[in-house]
């Protein structure tokens, strides 16, 4: 779907903002941009719809190079939500999701049930907030109105740039939870840009841990946390001997009546987390077992949820 081959990104001071990067993001996936300020994420996801240039290299969409495509055939076609909500202050709601599909000439009756879709798709009831202007809206619903709008043409593709990071704690992991079922129901490839690891813990299919310009690592959640390439990744993904050490299957499963397991895909429940995340990169679910009966179930969700409070705890406690 998006395929980086040696990219780089001098800007005119000579700054080197990206070093020949190399990856490729799959159709469908939930791929996660990380770093700290500075390491080239957001210029990374910025070249991917030409709002900056690449120094060297090229940039493919569907094995395309980006520069042969027309620009506004590009850009309809990608979904773009930034940290800034930059809603159209004096334009309704209904107003601000319409733009694009306006842009792209579509019947009004088309737009008028888009819209509505939209709303309703992340609990914002159409007839209740289609009228209304972003200064009547809290910020969590306003940036729900900045995801639905770049979903509003149907793009195949969504870029994200910190779009949650302005939020409360508590609308930022509601948007979050929401982000995870409205994927599920859109199935666009994301590509999201973040500078906090329990965000892409919780979020992404895979991540790209970014350093100077550079990948320092491409994984799951799982395998970042559980075979992180060096010290820098084990560093900021807040890894350590802690988390896992404590770990306890039975607490997580979901439990369920024991019965004597006939099931595919199996786990026992003295398995450590290392164990666990492999066979949950291999199997999306596993029945846990206990002397040959099943006791529970795993999933990845599941795994991501712990890892992602164990990261959260992890960090405070060193605050």
């Amino acid at each position: 779907m998006i395929t980086f081959h040696e990219v780089s990104k001098q800007f005119p001071d000579g700054t080197t903002a990206v070093n020949r990067i190399n990856f490729t993001v799959t159709n469908g996936e939930f791929f996660v941009l990380i770093g700290p300020s500075g390491c080239g994420k957001t210029t990374t996801l910025k070249m991917m719809n030409r709002l900056i240039p690449l120094s060297e290299g090229n940039i493919l969409i569907d094995d395309k190079e980006i520069n042969k495509y027309n620009i506004h055939e590009l850009r309809w076609n990608i979904g773009y939500v930034l940290q800034q909500i930059a809603l159209f202050p004096h334009m309704t709601i209904a107003e601000n999701i319409a733009v694009v599909p306006e842009l792209k000439q579509w019947s009004q009756e088309a737009i008028t049930k888009r819209v509505d879709e939209l709303l309703n798709m992340v609990g914002l009831d159409s007839d209740t907030y289609r009228n209304r202007k972003p200064h009547e809206l809290s910020g969590g619903e306003q940036q729900r109105v900045g995801v639905i709008r770049a979903l509003a043409a149907d793009p195949d593709i969504i870029l994200m740039d910190e779009p949650f990071s302005a939020l409360d704690p508590i609308s930022r992991e509601k948007l979050q939870d929401d982000m995870i079922l409205l994927q599920k129901k859109i199935n666009k490839t994301i590509v999201f840009v973040t500078h906090d690891m329990q965000e892409a813990i919780k979020l992404a299919d895979r991540v790209c841990l970014m350093k100077d310009g550079e990948i320092v690592q491409i994984g799951t959640p799982e395998q970042l946390l559980s075979n992180p390439a060096n010290d820098f990744v084990r560093n900021f993904v807040g890894t350590s001997n802690k988390i896992g050490a404590d770990f306890q299957l039975q607490q997580i499963m979901q439990p369920m009546s024991s019965i004597t397991h006939d099931a595919a895909h199996t786990i026992d429940i003295s398995a450590r987390l290392d164990q666990v995340l492999d066979e949950l990169n291999n199997h999306p679910e596993l029945f846990v077992t206990s002397a040959g009966n099943i006791k529970g179930k795993i999933d990845r969700q599941m795994m991501i949820q712990y890892l992602s409070t164990s990261v959260k705890e992890g960090r405070e406690s060193h605050v």
